[in-house]
């Protein structure tokens, strides 16, 4: 039976920047990728970066803010998965544009789509490495009462997410 080492791989990223970490399956998901992300929001500023898994095995990478995609592609070497992609996004939240990624074809999955600390747990054998999961976030302190719900709704409508 082949061995299997498993690990964690922290996301490195600045306050104030979201992330979406997923998985699609070929090269043509960079610059499809980048069309749904900058077609979903114009003027976003983002980096996305894509480990290819077969031919040069190379990490392709797209974006509009250097400074993101430079993030993108390091983070995206720290965790070495075969067809995984990160979208690292400034000044937008993923919900702006999570259905725009999901309808690539090319994506199979989405692990996580958010502004908490992430850590990705990864699976390492001979033959590569793979996404197990993510740790996004911490766990509940306890359960909402009616305040914090009041609140929850009026947040929503603040920044615009409910009328």
């Amino acid at each position: 039976m082949a061995e299997v080492k498993f690990s964690t791989v922290a996301i490195d990223r600045p306050e104030g920047v979201n992330i979406i970490l997923g998985q699609c399956h070929f090269i043509k998901s960079v610059e499809d990728l980048y069309e749904a992300v900058s077609g979903g929001v114009p003027g976003a500023k983002f980096g996305l970066a894509f480990c290819e898994s077969s031919g040069p095995c190379l990490v392709r990478r797209a974006g509009t803010d250097p400074e993101l995609t430079d993030l993108a592609v390091k983070n995206i070497l720290n965790i070495s998965a075969g067809h995984v992609f990160i979208v690292m996004l400034r000044n937008l939240y993923p919900i702006n544009v999570l259905n725009s990624i999901k309808n690539v074809p090319e994506v199979c999955n989405i692990y996580c789509a958010t502004a908490n600390p992430v850590k990705v747990i990864v699976a390492e054998t001979g033959s590569g490495r793979g996404i197990i999961g993510v740790v996004d976030g911490n766990p509940p302190k306890g359960v909402e009462d009616d305040k914090a719900s009041e609140e929850r709704k009026i947040f929503l409508r603040k920044i615009g997410y409910k009328l």
